[in-house]
C-alpha cells in the first residue's frame, strides 16, 4: 500500500489505513519526543496525542511536502504543548558542549517559554538550523539539503545558535536572578 493510498483510507477513517501510518512513522516520532522527554511513558503519550491530531487533521494534507514533516511538527506541537501546559522546567535543549561553569541550576529555573523566546532573538539562519536540528531532529545532512547549503554550514549554524543561547540564557539567568 502507497502513501497516497493510506492518506486516502485515514481521510475515510479507514483502521488500518490508520494504524498502518502509524506504525510506520511511530518510531521516528518517539525518537524525536525521546530527545527531549526523557521519560518514555510521557514521550509516547505524548505521540499518541499527536497522532490523535493527525488522523483529526488529516484531510489537510494536501501532497505538497513531506508526509513526514507535517507528522513531526503536529507531534512536535504536541509535545511543545505538553511542556507548557505542564509547566516544566527545560529539559529538551540538546547542549552537547554547554560551558560547565553555569551555575548548577540555571537550566532547572529555565522556563521553555523563555527558550523558545530566545531562539527568537539569534539571527534567523542559524535559528532554523538550530530548530530543525535540536528541536525536530533533522540530521546535518537533510538539513543541508534542505536549506540548500553544505554539512558544514549546518553544523556552523548550530554552533552559532548553540553559543548565542548560551550567552542569552547566562544574561536571563543574571537578570532573573537580580530582579528576585
Amino acid at each position: 500500500m502507497d502513501t497516497k493510498t493510506i492518506i486516502e483510507g485515514c481521510k475515510r477513517n479507514d483502521r488500518k489505513s490508520q494504524e498502518r501510518l502509524y506504525k510506520e512513522f511511530f518510531p521516528t516520532m518517539m525518537g524525536m519526543c525521546m530527545r527531549y522527554i526523557h521519560d518514555k511513558d510521557r514521550a509516547s503519550a505524548i505521540v499518541n496525542d499527536g497522532f490523535l491530531k493527525v488522523f483529526k487533521k488529516i484531510h489537510q494534507f494536501e501532497f505538497r511536502g513531506s508526509l513526514e514533516g507535517w507528522i513531526r511538527r503536529i507531534v512536535f506541537h504536541s509535545m511543545s504543548d505538553d511542556i507548557k501546559k505542564n509547566a516544566n522546567y527545560l529539559k529538551f535543549l540538546v547542549f552537547e558542549e554547554y560551558d560547565r561553569s553555569y551555575p548548577s541550576d540555571i537550566l532547572n529555573k529555565l522556563y521553555e517559554a523563555d527558550i523558545l523566546n530566545m531562539i527568537d532573538e539569534i539571527p534567523p539562519a542559524s535559528a532554523e538550523v538550530f530548530v530543525l536540528f535540536a528541536i525536530q531532529g533533522y540530521p546535518h545532512k537533510e538539513i543541508a539539503e534542505m536549506k540548500g547549503i553544505s554539512v558544514g554550514t549546518s553544523k556552523w549554524h548550530l554552533s552559532e545558535a548553540r553559543k548565542k543561547l548560551q550567552k542569552l540564557i547566562l544574561q536571563h539567568y543574571k537578570y532573573r536572578s537580580n530582579a528576585g
